[in-house]
């Protein structure tokens, strides 16, 4: 069945539609998280914050993926990584509520908990670049035994896990780390992008050129990106990173909403911005990314 049936089917059912449970959480660096000894000082926690009850985490030492696995997969698969500045981690609205809904459309999804708050002495993406590219490797490697396809691997981020997926999409395939093959298989680069008002898109000396660690050119995978107008300091680098996309004749496709501001997730929102979810699936299946 055609993705667009798929997604009329699942709006049209209950919220109380079952979907699979997630699979026990994986430690990506079961031998050892790089340049980090010993855990932060403060241990890990979750608190439940703001009119929506969002689940915040904070104070990640232990970065983790955990496994969606879809009740009928089509054999594509994304990398949820939540976005909060790189310091928290929204986990629910942009993290777990984002992996149901993948599932619901037959994709395997992998939510990364990644390693907050900044670590000092390093850039704020450093850490978390590690570890988005363990994930992705640790995709490859086990795409046989969860039902995906190697080739059919995305990552999907919101405000800084979107400027994380950034750095992922348009990387020149070299680990930031030593590869270890018994978790890292083929390439760090996934082969597409659901970039979600994308954070830290705009050089911070000069805003008519992208960050410095993203780097967009002949070989970048195709991109999906949504923001709002009203998104005052995250709106321009979407639509540099489109333009920068146009310039490299690479595909890519751009909704920037009237109405909306930044951190809806999601649904969290009432304006028309909520209905990104269903062109973010209708892109898929028009470029051939899912099935």
């Amino acid at each position: 069945m055609k993705l667009i049936y798929t997604l009329m089917l699942a709006a049209a059912c209950s919220a109380s539609t079952a979907l699979a449970a997630p699979l026990e959480p994986i430690n990506l660096w079961p031998e050892g998280v790089p340049g980090e000894a010993k855990p932060l000082a403060e241990p890990e926690s979750v608190a439940l914050k703001g009119d929506y009850e969002i689940e915040i985490m904070s104070n990640v030492s232990i970065p983790q993926l955990t496994m969606y696995p879809a009740e009928n997969p089509n054999g594509t698969a994304v990398i949820v990584c939540p976005g909060g500045g790189y310091n928290i981690l929204a986990y629910s609205h942009e993290g777990t509520e984002v992996c149901e809904w993948l599932n619901s459309i037959g994709i395997t999804a992998g939510l990364l908990k990644y390693r907050v708050p900044r670590r000092d002495q390093l850039a704020k993406h450093e850490a978390p670049l590690q570890d988005v590219q363990r994930a992705i490797g640790m995709m490859r490697a086990r795409a046989d035994e969860w039902k995906i396809k190697s080739d059919k691997i995305g990552v999907l981020g919101f405000s800084a896990g979107g400027h994380l997926s950034s750095m992922a999409l348009t990387s020149d395939g070299s680990r930031t780390y030593k590869a270890d093959p018994k978790f890292d298989s083929g390439s760090c680069i996934p082969n597409f992008g659901v970039l979600v008002y994308p954070a830290y898109q705009l050089d911070e000396k000069n805003p008519d050129k992208l960050s410095p660690e993203i780097n967009v050119s002949e070989t970048t995978p195709p991109a999906f990106l949504v923001v709002a107008h009203g998104d005052k300091q995250w709106a321009e680098g979407s639509a540099r990173f489109y333009i920068e996309m146009k310039r490299a004749d690479r595909d890519c496709e751009l909704h920037i909403f009237g109405k909306g501001g930044h951190g809806f997730g999601f649904a969290n929102t009432d304006e028309e911005i909520k209905q990104w979810p269903t062109l973010a699936a209708k892109w898929m299946e028009a470029m051939k990314l899912v099935e």
